[in-house]
């Protein structure tokens, strides 16, 4: 995945979701695997299974039925980034990246009352989003910071990622 531009996934969402999650922009493992948080270390699938335990997540290679999992708990997942240059998979590495286009997302999200950036690079762009999905400040939805659950945000235990997670969750009446 060395030089040239890499583009991103497609967004997972539906109308019913609530929460829209971003991320910064897929890193090597999930650009390889074309699946939103595809590498094994990453705890975003491990967070959410622990958050409905009830509803017991597909397995890895089953992708399309984790999307409708996903979906089903009344989440989306996209990215901050359309495209970007980038070596490896750190949000430091990523160079002359390209929005996407949350003007017309934002159409397909009549029940959107959050979106919840998964880490910092993400939230950076909070007020960009918000803008480009026409919001102004203090309008609903909310944006939200998580700690990211990337395996290089190592400085939070799992157990302290689960409880941001599910508070953010709780908040919006999904868990």
């Amino acid at each position: 995945m060395a030089g040239g531009i890499l583009v991103g996934l497609a967004p997972v969402v539906s109308p019913s979701t609530r929460v829209l999650v971003l991320g910064s922009f897929p890193g090597v493992a999930s650009l390889r695997a074309q699946q939103y948080y595809g590498h094994p270390q990453n705890h975003f699938w491990r967070i959410l299974q622990a958050l409905w335990p009830q509803h017991p997540l597909p397995p890895r290679d089953d992708y399309a039925a984790r999307c409708a999992w996903l979906c089903a708990r009344g989440l989306g997942v996209w990215d901050v980034y359309l495209a970007c240059e980038r070596e490896g998979s750190l949000d430091t590495h990523i160079r002359n990246a390209q929005l996407n286009d949350f003007a017309g997302l934002r159409t397909q999200l009549p029940q959107l009352a959050a979106i919840a950036h998964n880490g910092g690079e993400s939230f950076r762009h909070a007020k960009s989003v918000r803008a480009g999905m026409g919001l102004a400040d203090g309008e609903a939805p909310a944006s939200l910071r998580l700690p990211s659950t990337s395996p290089a945000n190592a400085s939070w235990s799992f157990d302290k990622k689960l409880t941001a997670w599910h508070d953010a969750m709780a908040a919006y009446g999904l868990v």
